[in-house]
């Protein structure tokens, strides 16, 4: 009996890559790139995105608690400020009282 060298789908002639149908075996580069490529970048860069939000958030928080201090700081020196004002205004009419006083007499 002649065996033919014909293989089957199911049954290849060999095993061997080199000496299958390359019709049946396509390389990688001849692939052609998935159509949702763009999805899967996209996808990677959401995921980077979403590892970097706690530390976006950090620094918006550190931000504002900067912001908040320094707001803080300005409203202490406005108070000191207004203090010290009233202070110089007293010693002022103090000193105006004194000073009639002593012209008066």
């Amino acid at each position: 009996m002649n065996t033919i060298s014909t293989g089957t789908i199911d049954r290849p002639v060999t095993r061997d890559p080199k000496k299958q149908d390359p019709t049946m075996n396509p390389t990688f580069t001849d692939t052609p790139v998935p159509a949702n490529a763009d999805a899967i970048e996209s996808r990677q860069n959401r995921n980077l995105a979403m590892q970097l939000i706690p530390e976006a958030l950090a620094r918006a928080h550190m931000h504002e608690r900067l912001r908040e201090a320094e707001s803080e700081r300005r409203a202490h020196r406005l108070a000191a400020a207004r203090r010290m004002q009233r202070r110089a205004e007293r010693a002022s009419l103090r000193a105006r009282r004194a000073l009639a006083m002593a012209v008066m007499q």
